[in-house]
């Protein structure tokens, strides 16, 4: 007899395939690559991936993030994000690193790096 194990794997890769449409907040520890539409906010402790044919109108937090189709809302993530020459992003962004391939479609702000704290050098608030 088999044993089922009711454990979670937290590093499998989750899909939104082509023709599927949630609408709601998505909360993952894993990856998750999306190729459908998505109306909510994403939290994910690994890497979204937002397939060409994929839409996200929501805010999306992640360490990792690559984006070949659609995106409006606010981006926070921690580490990198690449937008892909089929991108378009509207909103505001907030990432360790940034890649833009040329045919990219950006439109909003962008904060990159480390975050300046409040108790900057006086060089710095002169600026």
């Amino acid at each position: 007899m088999a044993k089922i194990s009711s454990e979670v794997d937290s590093q499998g890769i989750n899909l939104i395939g082509k023709g599927t449409r949630i609408t709601g907040d998505v909360a993952s520890d894993g990856d998750i690559r999306i190729d459908g539409e998505l109306n909510g906010n994403l939290d994910c402790s690994g890497r979204v991936v937002i397939g060409i044919t994929g839409k996200v109108t929501g805010e999306v937090r992640c360490k990792d993030s690559e984006i070949s189709g659609f995106q409006k809302g606010k981006l926070q993530i921690e580490q990198h994000l690449s937008l892909k020459s089929s991108s378009k992003v509207y909103g505001e962004i907030s990432t360790g690193k940034l890649s833009i391939e040329p045919g990219a479609l950006f439109s909003g702000s962008c904060k990159m790096g480390e975050q300046i704290k409040h108790d900057e050098p006086k060089e710095l608030k002169k600026a």
